[in-house]
This record gives structure tokens, sequence and C-alpha cells, in this order.
């Protein structure tokens, strides 16, 4: 069995990267493709086992690292272009294009669904408010809803889809009519050290892209100048947080995992404010007994319980203060077997058994029918 892994692009360190990396320890041998790869010798040992992947051509364009989010016009074509027909199963990791590889009757392709591209669909308002003047929002409308219906089309090639989550199982059923399994992503619990002493700060890490609603949390402690925050991770929004942060708001930039992980572990509670496919940086910190405090939507509804975090109804920054301040009037005692009986539903061996079982299960049938 020749086996190709398709991801969207490696530039950043993410959640889906963390799937990739333990769908590669699933199949070492396979050879990877993606857009592009920017990744260094660091990142590129942690999350591809050291292998060098195939890229299109979106990775010779000028400054496609930093502007790659402008290029989206061009990566149906680019995904189209990567010659897989020398593989008998194919694997796409896909939260944008990568599922839209082509594929013969004789091949078997299983996409690792982590959402359906979401700024051609139920982001797209918070793409187009990135982007300057009516005319070129006019003009990125139009690329968005050729993006969207290439989206739909594409999704006909895949022969079976897996979501990451019931939340994306449901939009995989609206948006491309057709259904899916649920296998959760792999979380390293493990990893995480569960610390009963918490330190005297909230603590909160994303890319600081509009989605992901840092913005609220940063305004919302500004109507609390008696509590800390302290914020993780770098992008395009970090900048304009600058701007608004008040002085009970400390924004780190990009940490490293160690870091990342000391300060999960020590805060008082974990704060996420974004409409999240799943969420594997909030089982993280569940994992480290620390409570999460979220909005009740998306993955969160499936990761997070009463018992080891708090929800708010709205992305509001109101939302959030009462949020915050209902958990500080509680100073709830939450009990470490919570905590351990929750996240031990997304553990990194029952991943790989659950897609390992699927995936040899599908290709033996394919096999068995002589392909179509």
């Amino acid at each position: 069995m020749k086996v190709a892994i398709v991801h969207d692009w490696f530039n950043e360190e993410g959640g889906s990267e963390k799937v990739v990396k333990e769908i590669i320890a699933c199949f070492p041998d396979a050879d990877i493709f993606c857009l592009f790869d920017f990744f260094d010798n660091e990142k590129r040992t942690k999350y591809l086992a050291g292998k060098s992947t195939k890229t299109s051509f979106i990775q010779y364009i000028p400054f496609a690292k930093k502007f790659y989010r402008f290029l989206f016009p061009f990566f149906p074509r680019a995904i189209e272009g990567l010659d897989l027909s020398t593989y008998d199963l194919i694997i796409s990791s896909s939260f944008c294009v990568s599922k839209g590889v082509l594929k013969s009757g004789k091949q078997l392709h299983i996409c690792y669904c982590h959402s359906p591209v979401r700024y051609a669909w139920d982001l797209r308002n918070d793409y187009l408010n990135e982007v300057k003047g009516p005319f070129t929002k006019k003009v990125f409308n139009y690329f968005l809803d050729r993006l969207k219906k290439w989206d739909i089309e594409s999704s006909k090639s895949v022969d079976f889809f897996i979501a990451n989550s019931q939340n994306v199982k449901k939009r995989i059923r609206e948006n491309y009519g057709r259904e899916a399994i649920v296998i959760y992503p792999p979380v390293n619990i493990n990893s995480f050290t569960y610390t009963a002493d918490k330190k005297n700060y909230y603590f909160s890490i994303s890319r600081l892209v509009a989605y992901k609603k840092t913005e609220l949390i940063v305004r919302a402690f500004a109507k609390l100048p008696h509590l800390q925050l302290e914020v993780g991770g770098s992008g395009p929004k970090f900048k304009r947080l600058q701007r608004i942060a008040t002085p009970n708001v400390t924004l780190l930039g990009y940490i490293d995992s160690q870091t990342k992980k000391t300060k999960i572990e020590n805060a008082k509670a974990f704060i996420g404010a974004a409409n999240e496919d799943f969420g594997i940086t909030m089982v993280e910190a569940q994992s480290s007994g620390t409570p999460v405090i979220v909005p009740y939507m998306g993955g969160y509804i499936e990761t997070v319980l009463e018992t080891t975090g708090l929800f708010f109804k709205k992305q509001s920054v109101e939302d959030i203060v009462d949020a915050i301040t209902t958990f500080e009037k509680q100073n709830k005692l939450y009990q470490p077997s919570d905590f351990r009986n929750n996240v031990e539903r997304f553990n990194v061996s029952r991943f790989k058994n659950e897609f390992i079982l699927f995936v040899n299960d599908r290709f033996s049938q394919f096999n068995n029918s002589g392909g179509k």
C-alpha cells in the first residue's frame, strides 16, 4: 500500500499539525504533500518526523509565507496540480483545500476534515472585514463564491470523510451533503502536569487572527483592571491588541512549547472566545487541571464539561466579563478526577487505534471490490 498524506500547508504550529504528526506516525512510510511548506528544521522534526514535503507552485510565489491568506484564489488550481497518480491510498488532512486533490478510480481517498474551508462558509464576514475598500471586498467576495462552489464540487471525489467532532460532522452534512464518522483529534494529555497550586493570572493563547476573537478577551479585561491576563501567540492582530491592551494585560507574543505548557499549567483559568471546530488547546488546559472559560458553541460543547469549566452564551465583551466575574465569585474547587475522566477520551493512543482501524478496514473493502 503506497500512501500519500496531503495537508493544506505547513507554516505555523496549530491543532491540525498535531493531528498530521500522529497520522504520519500511523503511516511512517507515507509521502507528504502540501500547498507550501515553510517549517524550519525544529518544526519539521517535531511534526513531520524530519520528512521533506512535495509542494505546489504557491511555494515559489514571493512573500507567500506572510501573505498566503490572500492567495486563496490560486489554491484550488495548486492543489489539483499535485501529482498523486502513483499512490494507492490518499489521506488528506483538510481545513481548506487539501481534500480537492485529483484522484483516479483506482485510488482510495479518505479525508480527515478539521472543517470545511471556513472563510468560504461560516467565517466569510470575518475574513472580508480584514479587507479594505468596497471594490476590493467585492473582488474577494467573488473569489470566495468561486471557492465555495469548488469546495462543494471537490468534496464529491472524497470516498470517506472523517470529522474531528460532531460539530464538524454536522457542517460536512450541511455543506457537502455527505456523511462522516467522528474520530476525535489526538491530544497528548500526558505531556501536561496536573497543577493544584494555581497562580493569580488568566491565560489565553492562539493565532492572533480575527476569528479567534482574542480582542474580545483583551477588551473584557479592560473592564476588570484588578485581574491579570496573559496572552500568548502571534499573528496579524498582534499590533492592534498592543494598541488596546490595558496595564493588566500582558501580550507575550510567540512563546515556545515549554513556556506555553508552563503558562497553561499555572493559570487560574484558560479563556477562549472563538467558535472552534474542536479545540485541542482547551483539552490540554483541562489536562493540567486548569478550568476553562469558553462560549457555549462549536467543539467546546463536546470537549468541556460544567465540572471542568464555565460557559458563556455569546461572543461578546459583556458575556466574557460576566463569566469571569461569576468564576471569581464562585471560587469553585474543581476535582482532579473530573478533569482526568474528561480528557482521557481524547488521548493519542485512542486516536491511532481508531484511525488505523478505520483506514485499513476501508482500504480492505476497496481492494476487495476492485476499486471504483
